[in-house]
């Protein structure tokens, strides 16, 4: 128990030294101090620094998707287009809050190139966020997604790279990106007009309007 508690410890000083000093430029030093924990910590609970952010990265992501979904359900008879607006909206607005970290992301991803062990651990934790937002994918469309042909995984992937695709335009220009209701407010009419009395454009099944 005690181990478990001591990981946690360092997991907790991970995040707060990507929130203070980011992810490039935290050191294992920097981390055993927040956790007030010793060096050899870090290799003997994580292999090593690196390992313990993207941990810590992955950590903080799993928080953000389970607020998102609290957000999105927290009207007990809202629609899934009500849902998705809640959820939508929280995440723009989180967006300042989680720079380092989503910096911190973007940093590991481009590490990942050069190292199969990185990438395997990034992978991983995106399956597991992957299958979170496919529960609340299902949860929120319920026995009518199988009537018209959509797999929540899939609309879960969707999803997910809109939200990964946002947020490199905001840390690239974030004065250009335009908030959580202004994306509703746009989005819906759009696809409506496009999908309107449009056939189904896979010619299989699904893509009712």
């Amino acid at each position: 128990m005690a181990r478990a508690n001591h990981r946690d410890q360092l997991l907790q000083g991970a995040i707060e030294c990507l929130r203070t000093k980011g992810y490039a430029r935290t050191t294992a030093r920097d981390i055993a101090a927040a956790a007030d924990a010793s060096l050899a910590s870090i290799g003997y609970h994580f292999g090593s620094k690196d390992a313990l952010l993207n941990e810590a990265i992955a950590r903080t992501s799993q928080e953000w998707t389970i607020r998102l979904g609290e957000a999105a359900f927290a009207g007990s008879n809202a629609s899934p287009l009500e849902q998705i607006t809640a959820a939508w909206v929280g995440a723009r607005a989180s967006f300042d809050e989680l720079r380092p970290v989503l910096t911190g992301f973007i940093e590991a991803l481009a590490q990942s190139a050069w190292s199969e062990d990185l990438r395997e651990q990034l992978a991983a934790h995106r399956r597991e966020i992957r299958r979170a937002v496919t529960d609340m994918v299902g949860a929120s469309l319920g026995e009518s997604a199988a009537e018209v042909g959509a797999d929540p995984k899939v609309v879960a992937t969707f999803v997910i790279a809109v939200v990964d695709g946002l947020v490199v335009q905001w840390l690239l220009d974030p004065e250009e990106i335009p908030d959580g209701e202004e994306l509703v407010a746009s989005w819906w009419p759009a696809l409506r007009l496009v999908l309107e009395g449009q056939p189904d454009p896979t010619g299989v099944k699904g893509a009712k309007p």
